[in-house]
Order: C-alpha cells, then sequence, then structure tokens
C-alpha cells in the first residue's frame, strides 16, 4: 500500500527521475536517507519499473505523428501483431481497445513517403483510419 508520501515521491521522480535524493527529500519534506529508502522499497515492490527519457521525435526526424484506428478483418490479430512488431522504429504505443476499433495505434515516421509505404503494409493485414496529429495541444 502506498501512502501521501509514496505518491509524491513518484509525481517527483515523473517529472525528473535524474533527480538526487536530496533535492527529493526537500521537496517532500524528509530528508534525502529517507527519501532514498522509500524510493528503493517503491522499486523492490515494481510499483517503481525502471527510469528512462522522454525524447522530443521531432526534433530527431521523425515529424509526421499519427494515429490508426484499427479494425481487424478477423478474430485473429496475430498477423497484425507480429507485423507491429517488425515496425518498432515507428510504432510508440499499440493500445488494444474496446468501442470503435481493435486497436490504437500511435506511431511516428520522418515523411508522409515512409508513412505511406508503412499504410500500404499495413492494409495487408487490417483495415484503418488514420488521424494526422497537427498540434499537441
Amino acid at each position: 500500500m502506498i501512502d501521501q508520501t509514496d505518491r509524491k515521491i513518484i509525481k517527483e521522480l515523473t517529472k525528473n527521475g535524474r533527480i538526487t535524493m536530496k533535492e527529493l527529500g526537500e521537496k517532500i519534506h524528509l530528508t534525502g536517507q529517507a527519501a532514498s529508502s522509500r524510493v528503493l522499497r517503491l522499486e523492490e515492490e515494481g510499483i517503481i519499473e525502471g527510469y528512462s527519457i522522454k525524447v522530443d521525435k521531432s526534433k530527431i526526424g521523425y515529424a509526421v505523428h499519427c494515429f490508426l484506428t484499427i479494425y481487424t478483418q478477423n478474430i485473429h490479430h496475430t498477423p497484425y501483431l507480429s507485423f507491429i512488431k517488425t515496425k518498432e522504429e515507428h510504432v510508440l504505443n499499440n493500445y488494444k481497445i474496446s468501442g470503435d476499433g481493435c486497436y490504437l495505434l500511435e506511431c511516428r515516421f520522418p515523411s508522409n513517403k515512409e508513412l505511406d509505404e508503412f499504410l500500404v503494409q499495413l492494409n495487408e493485414h487490417v483495415n484503418y483510419q488514420l488521424s494526422i496529429v497537427i498540434n499537441e495541444a
């Protein structure tokens, strides 16, 4: 069970995973050692699974950001899922959803040409509806 202090720790680490334990302790009104002990416990309990970086993909050449609502053509989703695994450089997230469609696929591409090539290959496995991100509000 986590308490309010644990929630504050998680919130601060989500904002900055590189924060020192001393800085973290100051933000949540604990000593650096107490903050470190709590973080270690959260890691051991599997609440904190790991640390990562957030990359602005548009700044490294992936300017086309899109979402695709995926409609499978039958109950066998394995061909689609196998295809997606081969396109990890473009796929950010693949969510199994309820409602309209079977999956919501989030992707980034360097150009519309590469997006088009991806869509031609994707259409061999599923139907889709494409939405292009204009701006992140």
